[in-house]
């Protein structure tokens, strides 16, 4: 019979020194986060997938997801980078392989892609812009938000819905021609 691991348990130890319950920025755990299913992919560092923008142009990142980067066996040259391509714009895509090679090994500071392999397929959604911020009360909308506001006797109310009341006055959309 096997015998257990009779260890003694130590009692009011102190946690590791990367825990302590304070807050960390996200991207020191980041890597740790992600590592493992980039790595999966042949990403090492997330970095060329978090900057693609950056790396190819806005221009070509609309028309390609990066999928799988692969290497010969045993090196980190010559790799192979698999990129997902909106259907309409492969033919573009496939003219510019030698530059978006060319950049791609220009953000990585060596030559790790000799080759391109494009596929077919959709892409994720583009990311919805970030909220902008309401714009100035017209006076007449002014006037209406005080008179609105203006009967509250509970001063945080009144504040609360003044400023949501300009935030949702502020943001106006475009008006519809068609009524």
């Amino acid at each position: 019979m096997a015998a257990k691991n009779d260890s003694p348990k130590t009692e009011g130890a102190k946690p590791s020194s990367d825990r302590r319950g304070r807050m960390r920025p996200i991207g020191a755990e980041l890597h740790s986060l992600i590592g493992a299913p980039m790595g999966r992919r042949g990403f090492a560092e997330g970095g060329l997938v978090a900057h693609w923008p950056a790396v190819v142009g806005d221009d070509v990142a609309r028309a390609t997801a990066p999928l799988k980067l692969a290497y010969p066996r045993g090196e980190r040259r010559g790799g192979t980078l698999t990129l997902r391509v909106a259907g309409a714009h492969a033919t573009e895509i496939q003219h510019l392989v030698p530059q978006i090679i060319e950049r791609i090994n220009g953000y990585l500071g060596y030559g790790a892609i000799a080759r391109l392999k494009l596929e077919q397929g959709r892409l994720p959604k583009p990311r919805r812009p970030a909220m902008r911020e309401p714009g100035p009360l017209q006076p007449a909308e002014q006037v209406a938000l005080e008179a609105a506001v203006g009967g509250i006797g509970d001063s945080d109310l009144r504040q609360a819905l003044d400023a949501l009341g300009r935030a949702v006055k502020g943001l106006r959309r475009p008006t519809n021609p068609a009524k």
